[in-house]
């Protein structure tokens, strides 16, 4: 199951949604198949255009009401523009960007993003490498001066090459080795898919190119694509028009093109005549798949909508037609979909199904391919068009929320097609497909004829792993890439143009939240935000994986699993039907200590949304069938999770905390195997109940008709149980720390996870360890990413997390490395963490620290999800609202010995866990020699049921 985008896969490029009709009152139950919505206005984006002497295009928007602004530099450069034996030279070059200019110290984005409570990063893709910042809206001039400086005098030293190859060699790893799927996705099936053209090379490209690249290669590169007639910047949030005008010819009017050309590669694709079939085979594949795919057309062709709308029938939301069929029905799948890719130059279209243990390949082969011929021998019903576009519709309205998804939509547009009408048109021409477009289009690119077939399995001493293809020709070569020139190097400080100062601060608006009840005792909370017609809706139950029954680690989780799967009323695929058909996103949810069931969907329809909520909430059937679906699809699931670093690390992790607590409940086979649906049925009897309950209604709603709403929906509601008794205990651990180290022979990288029992929510040294997490773990340039990212290429990024709940708190500190060096990485860890308990920080390095923390909170309140999470956390803790208006003075009297007194109190390095989840042969005996009561146990003898995991 998927959320489907228009037009393009990764970022839809549609329109700026316009207000919808104003929300109407609550509508009449539905009976009966959900009508379709009204048809929603969505006017142009309203961007404006210049284009300067050098050829460079500018776009930008005001939007006055926001605190914030996001700058996007957008360069027509992707993988496809690698030269040959240079696979993912393009994405790294994405890295190197981050570095120094002749103005701009080393690591000094992050100083002007990051630690003014903004955020930065980039990406690259076949066709595009893009950056793009979110800063306060006084920060733009120093954001506009940053970009135009590393386009015209990009700093790079072999120092900084070589660190940023090694980032990328573990980016590598990390997305393709250590991921059961990296290889097919990112490797083999682009490699399948095209004999000619450079599409068939992955964008993040092979290790051993990435090794023969060199400094030089690196500046000829820049000097090739970064200039400014291949490059367009996009501006939307808060300035003044005459201003950034201003900004803009003083940083970008002057940046020269090179006399050399950006080298032209006229590919001509072959097309598939007959059909094709290929085997691939990786290590740790818990479940074989199978895909089928076909060429089909580029982002600009005009049959783009049809295939847009053609991929949502087949396979967006349980109601699709390949969930239902191989999911659902045959029960032969765990999982399928299908991907439209629509690339400038060309595209594809496939669709997969990762089977079910016992189910073959050949069976999953067969059930897509009846799905494939049934669009091509029939038309699809009224019902499945319409729910199908209304499906794109409501994703356009989400994704246009907020200056950078604006830019995002305005930003693919051009890059795929090269005209920025595209993003403006696409709603229509998705409104004027047809039953007859859909089968025209399935008759003509989904041919037998054309199809190529991709089986992937888990490799073995008969079938060891498929190599990937690596030095791949491309039409650019090296000797292509315009001359080095002088390499440009930073300034000394005295002769740098100085960075501009700051302009005035513009202050986010906290909103007023409404907040009354019902009589049942339901609380409602209403946080209005009018921007776009979306609305959401949270319901919040004090309840959770902490309230498993003994024995039954799970119940809370597939309770809520279970409750979009039928009704007294409704059977699953009727819910999930009438779901789409509004263009809804309905589902639940758990953590330890809160059940949480949501919807969301564009105002026009939320009364009949609402509704629907209230009946899976309220009348679930926990029909014994959907259990054994659920209770199959989850078990699958888990062979997944427990085949990858990461996810084994981190359920290792909480059982080592938490023991047999409560907090400890981790669904496993023996648990899932155990539960009835007579466990569903008073689980939500006694926890799913009014009183016990948070309504938090967020986005293009008044309080008034919240109200009229919440009382449609849930005011005859009646819990006929006395309350639940006080939530379960959660008592101090009493065991030693340990180190463990579970044994994935083949895994691709190591997963490393420092941890310890942390805060409950309402500690009162909450934001002196929130705020310290910030500088140890939690941003990009905190001290953990840059010891072990910046400074030493170790990983693609180390992070760190508080874990606050109700009652203790799970602290982490975690990341991913080549096995080979496992033991260096554990103890960079812990060195760091232990750092922030023996002195107190400086006043210029927590700065920084807080204006993260504050900028974030800042743009989470300007997005209609963002506000609805934040007022349902402090509900959900029973926190006052009135710690919205008062949250940046909470983080501004933190003070550094509050923090040093916190992590000493709270989380020393002499109680903390290590878990090592790799292949231990490559590192175990470094880690001995440094910790000899090291545990070593295989993943095939992990015990998540057992305190001790034995």
């Amino acid at each position: 199951m998927k959320t489907r985008h228009l037009f393009c896969t990764a970022v839809s490029a549609l329109a700026l949604c316009a207000a919808a009709p104003a929300l109407a009152a609550p509508a009449v139950a539905t009976a009966t198949a959900t009508q379709a919505p009204s048809t929603v206005t969505v006017p142009p984006l309203g961007y404006q255009q210049r284009t300067l002497a050098n050829g460079m295009q500018v776009y930008t928007r005001n939007d006055p009401t926001s605190a914030n602004v996001a700058v996007q530099v957008w360069y027509r450069v992707g993988g496809k523009d690698d030269p040959s034996g240079r696979s993912g030279f393009a994405h790294l070059f994405e890295h190197l960007m981050f570095k120094a200019t002749e103005n701009v110290p080393n690591e000094t984005f992050d100083r002007l993003t990051e630690d003014v409570g903004g955020y930065n990063n980039a990406f690259t893709a076949e066709d595009v490498t893009a950056y793009h910042e979110m800063v306060p809206a006084n920060h733009l001039e120093r954001i506009l001066f940053a970009e135009a400086d590393r386009m015209g005098t990009l700093v790079v030293d072999e120092a900084n090459f070589v660190s940023e190859r090694d980032v990328v060699k573990e980016e590598y790893r990390q997305s393709v080795l250590s991921n059961p799927y990296g290889r097919l996705f990112a490797l083999f099936s682009p490699a399948t898919f095209f004999k000619e053209h450079p599409y068939r090379r992955g964008v993040i490209g092979s290790i051993e190119e990435l090794e023969s690249a060199s400094l030089e290669d690196v500046l000829r590169f820049h000097r090739t694509y970064y200039r400014p007639d291949n490059a367009f910047l996009i501006v939307d949030g808060n300035f003044d028009d005459a201003q950034l005008n201003r900004w803009v010819d003083q940083y970008f009017a002057p940046l020269k093109n090179p006399t050399t050309a950006i080298p032209v590669r006229p590919v001509t694709e072959p097309k598939v005549t007959s059909p094709e079939d290929h085997t691939f085979y990786a290590p740790n594949v818990p479940l074989e798949t199978v895909l089928i795919g076909w060429h089909t057309v580029p982002a600009s062709h005009a049959d783009v909508a049809a295939l847009s709308v053609l991929d949502g029938i087949l396979s967006t939301g349980e109601s699709s037609r390949l969930h239902r069929a191989l999911v659902y029905e045959a029960q032969a799948a765990n999982s399928a979909s299908s991907s439209p890719d629509f690339m400038k130059e060309a595209g594809t279209l496939s669709a997969y199904a990762m089977m079910s243990p016992g189910r073959t390949l050949d069976e999953g082969k067969a059930l897509l391919e009846r799905e494939i011929a049934r669009l091509r021998d029939q038309p699809v019903t009224a019902a499945e068009l319409i729910e199908a576009k209304n499906e794109l519709i409501a994703s356009a309205l989400s994704e246009r929320e907020g200056a950078q998804g604006r830019a995002d939509v305005l930003g693919w547009a051009l890059i795929k097609t090269g005209n920025a009408a595209t993003a403006d048109n696409a709603v229509a021409e998705i409104q004027n497909v047809s039953a007859a477009d859909i089968q025209r289009v399935a008759r003509l690119y989904l041919t037998p004829q054309s199809q190529i077939t991709m089986r992937y399995l888990a490799s073995s001493d008969e079938h060891p792993t498929t190599a990937q293809t690596v030095n791949m020709a491309s039409p650019v070569k090296v000797a292509d890439l315009a001359p080095m020139g002088t390499p440009s190097v930073t300034k000394p400080e005295g002769q740098r143009t100085p960075i501009p100062q700051p302009g005035a601060e513009v202050s986010p608006a906290t909103p007023a939240i409404a907040d009354f009840n019902l009589d049942n005792g339901l609380r409602v909370l209403v946080a209005q935000n009018n921007q776009l017609p979306l609305v959401s809706a949270r319901l919040t139950f004090k309840a959770g994986s902490a309230y498993d029954p003994q024995g039954k680690a799970g119940v809370a989780s597939m309770t809520a699993n279970m409750l979009t799967q039928g009704t007294k009323r409704l059977g699953a695929p009727e819910i999930a039907t009438q779901i789409e058909q509004l263009g809804a996103n309905i589902g639940a949810g758990t953590g330890r200590d809160q059940f949480n069931v949501y919807a969301s969907s564009p105002a026009n329809v939320f009364g009949q949304t609402m509704d629907l909520l209230s009946e899976i909430v309220r009348q679930p059937a926990f029909a014994g069938e959907e259990l054994e679906r659920q209770r199959t699809q989850t078990l699958d699931s888990l062979k997944v999770a427990l085949s990858q670093p990461g996810s084994l690390a981190s359920l290792a992790t909480t059982r080592l905390n938490f023991g047999d607590s409560a907090y400890g409940n981790l669904a496993t086979e023996r648990s899932l195997t155990a539960m009835t649906t007579d466990d569903l049925t008073a689980y939500h009897a006694r926890y799913i109940r009014p009183d016990q309950a948070i309504l938090t209604f967020s986005g293009d709603i008044t309080p008034a008709q919240a109200r009229e709403l919440a009382q449609k929906a849930f005011g005859d509601w009646r819990a006929h149980t006395p309350p639940s008794a006080a939530a379960p205990n959660v008592p101090v651990s009493q065991q030693a720390p340990r180190v463990v180290v579970v044994n994935l022979p083949g895994a691709g990288q190591a997963a490393v996870s420092i941890s310890s029992r942390s805060i409950s929510r309402t500690d009162e040294e909450y934001f002196p360890l929130a705020l310290g997490n910030t500088l140890l773990g939690g941003s990009y340039s905190s001290r953990l990413n840059n010891e072990i990212r910046v400074k030493r290429g170790l990983s693609y990024g180390a992070r760190s997390g508080v874990g606050a709940m109700a009652q203790a708190g799970l602290f982490t500190a975690s990341t991913q490395t080549k096995n080979e060096s496992a033991d260096e990485v554990v103890e960079l860890l812990l060195e760091e963490i232990g750092k922030m308990s023996q002195a107190p920080t400086s006043e210029a390095e927590l700065g920084p620290r807080r204006a993260i923390m504050i900028g974030g909170f800042g743009r989470s309140i300007e997005s209609v999800s963002g506000l609805g999470s934040l007022v349902a956390e402090l509900a959900a803790y029973d926190l006052p609202l009135s710690e919205l208006s008062v949250y940046a003075d909470r983080v501004k009297a933190v003070t550094p010995e509050e923090i040093q007194a916190a992590f000493a109190d709270k989380l020393p390095t002499n109680r903390a866990n290590v878990v090592v989840v790799g292949d231990a042969s490559m590192f175990i005996d470094d880690l001995k020699a440094k910790y000899p009561n090291v545990e070593i146990i295989d993943a095939t003898d992990l015990n998540l049921d057992s305190a001790n995991l034995r």
